[in-house]
């Protein structure tokens, strides 16, 4: 199970609602929760805050939180969906009380359905879902009563019983609520419980001809289930009343469970809604669901989000009554916090520059001495210990750290000025080689073997610090840089479509990277912090192919600052 800071994200005004049931004794001070996914595609970072939620509010409670795969659409739904959501539960650190399937409770869904024809509270439609929806009407419109509304309840048993025996074709009846047509909630008029679907069931096989919708499906699944607070999304508030009354007419084998709706989760540069994530991956957009752009857990796993991180994130967020979009800096900084402390250090170059020492040893032989450097691997966890790092007189350094003209505030390696390289000498730029283009293709530079480990003993100081990589015991790499995958803070705010914002330079792939021998034991799907660069996701299926995660600079805390100094300035203009 998930530790204990995780488990108090539910929130103030949730954890205030199940306090007052538990205080007067509904359910027998039980606390159930349920997480509800329909397994038609992949989790998503909104998904996650939901998860802390249903799991955060059972463990504070001492309660359990199942999982229930709402399989009412055969035609959406596969078990890949269903393993898929089982592994990023799983990845996100909670383990469901059980695994229950929505299917699973259709032979009870069906006998209370009959019921409620037998009280005269539903009734067989015969008309199309078009005509359906605009008999609803809409708000400060009545709604038009269906001409089968009134029909008998012997002829509606007759009829529905026939629907589950399969006698009629798909779209040719409906099995709808008799509530009222009038009702300024239109989730009350005469809503659908059951469509004609012919379609093969991943859990029921051919078994059932109809299917019941999410509003029939989901109170009445938590009544079976004991379910004690049915946790939702902003967008089921309209349909409470509707939930409400579909189990005040039937006979719950416990209390009646009670919905309590939260604020979704979103992010700025970012999508959540399955079909425009599809549209991204049918269309080659992005490499699979698992890109490391995308939003969905799977992603945000092969980037090399941390678990804790993203639940941490969910749980500083907390839940509200009101929609809105978080900072991705916001999140981002999370996850910063979180690999600071658990990832080693590695020293790789991206953009490789030849540095040569001219006055470096050799041996006897002739051949270049090969020295060797201990580095700490993690300076924020002792116990990560150290490691072994090969320095020669042939290098590897970024060719952004040398400058021939440098630019002013420029600290790094130009002619005449000397750096320290990391945990190993100073050295002082003297010359440098160019191609046929007149591009710098090696930088030639002398050491001061008094420097071993990076200080003057005369007490000298250097203004840059720079990481570099032994080019005899490189070894090959490939990164992949990211930037936002939307170039809008609110995707489609502008023309309506989030597409329209798509960022085209959101993947840079450099292939030609160095990094130190250890490198090449990075295990798959661990994150090590490249000196200097940031934070990178070792691939977990090609090897030496590393991600980037987050860079090292906090854009968050940025941010925040510059709010701080604009609000600072707002109050000093109005004292003006």
């Amino acid at each position: 199970m998930a530790n204990e800071e995780a488990a108090g994200g539910a929130g103030d005004f949730i954890s205030d609602a199940v306090e007052q049931d538990l205080a007067n004794g509904v359910h027998g001070g039980r606390v159930r929760t349920r997480f509800p996914p329909e397994p038609n595609g992949y989790l998503h970072i909104g998904h996650a805050k939901a998860i802390t939620v249903d799991f955060g509010t059972a463990e504070r409670f001492g309660g359990v939180c199942n999982l229930r795969f709402d399989d009412t659409n055969p035609v959406a739904e596969n078990p890949e969906f269903v393993q898929s959501i089982l592994d990023d539960i799983a990845w996100l650190g909670y383990e469901p009380g059980a695994v229950l399937h929505a299917s699973g409770h259709f032979e009870q869904l069906y006998r209370w359905a009959l019921l409620l024809v037998e009280q005269g509270l539903a009734y067989v439609d015969d008309q199309d879902n078009e005509t359906i929806s605009a008999q609803r009407g809409g708000f400060g419109r009545p709604g038009v009563e269906s001409p089968y509304r009134n029909r008998t309840v012997a002829e509606n048993l007759d009829l529905f019983t026939r629907m589950r025996a399969g006698e009629f074709p798909d779209g040719s009846r409906v099995l709808r609520a008799r509530i009222d047509m009038d009702a300024d909630n239109m989730a009350l008029r005469d809503p659908v419980m059951y469509r004609i679907r012919h379609a093969e069931h991943h859990q029921t096989g051919t078994r059932w001809p109809i299917y019941p919708t999410y509003d029939w499906a989901h109170g009445q699944s938590d009544a079976i289930e004991g379910v004690t607070h049915s946790l939702c999304t902003l967008e089921f508030d309209a349909h409470r009343p509707l939930y409400d009354w579909f189990l005040e007419h039937l006979p719950l084998p416990t209390d009646k469970p009670r919905q309590i709706e939260f604020a979704r989760l979103e992010l700025t540069h970012t999508i959540t809604s399955k079909r425009r994530l599809a549209a991204l991956v049918n269309g080659g957009v992005v490499d699979g669901w698992d890109d490391p752009r995308m939003p969905t857990l799977r992603g945000l796993r092969r980037r090399g989000y941390p678990a804790k991180a993203v639940r941490d994130f969910c749980t500083y967020v907390g839940t509200t009554r009101t929609n809105s979009r978080h900072a991705i800096e916001e999140l981002e900084s999370f996850v910063r916090r979180e690999l600071n402390t658990t990832s080693q250090r590695r020293m790789v170059v991206t953009r490789p520059l030849r540095l040569v020492l001219d006055d470096w040893p050799t041996d006897e032989d002739g051949a270049p001495v090969v020295e060797h450097f201990r580095l700490t691997n993690n300076p924020e966890n002792p116990d990560d210990g150290t490691r072994e790092v090969a320095f020669t007189g042939e290098l590897l350094i970024e060719r952004e750290d040398f400058a021939e003209v440098p630019p002013p505030k420029f600290f790094r390696l130009a002619p005449g000025r000397e750096v320290r390289l990391r945990g190993a000498y100073l050295v002082t730029a003297t010359d440098v080689v160019k191609d046929a283009d007149g591009e710098i293709v090696e930088v030639h530079a002398s050491y001061d073997p008094a420097t071993r480990g990076g200080n003057a003993p005369d007490g000298r100081r250097v203004r840059s610090t720079m990481h570099w990589v032994s080019a005899p015991h490189a070894v090959d790499v490939r990164v992949a840089l990211y930037d936002r995958l939307f170039t809008a803070v609110n995707p489609g705010e502008a023309t309506g479509e989030p597409l329209d914002d798509l960022n085209p330079d959101s993947c840079e792939l450099l292939d030609s990277a160095k990094g130190e021998a250890a490198i090449a034991d990075v295990e798959p799907g661990r994150v090590v912090q490249f000196e200097r660069l940031g934070y990178f996701a070792a691939d977990p299926r090609t090897k030496r192919l590393f991600h980037r995660t987050v860079g090292l600079r906090d854009e968050w805390a940025a941010l925040q600052r510059r709010a701080a100094r604009a609000d600072d300035g707002a109050r000093a203009r109005s004292r003006g």
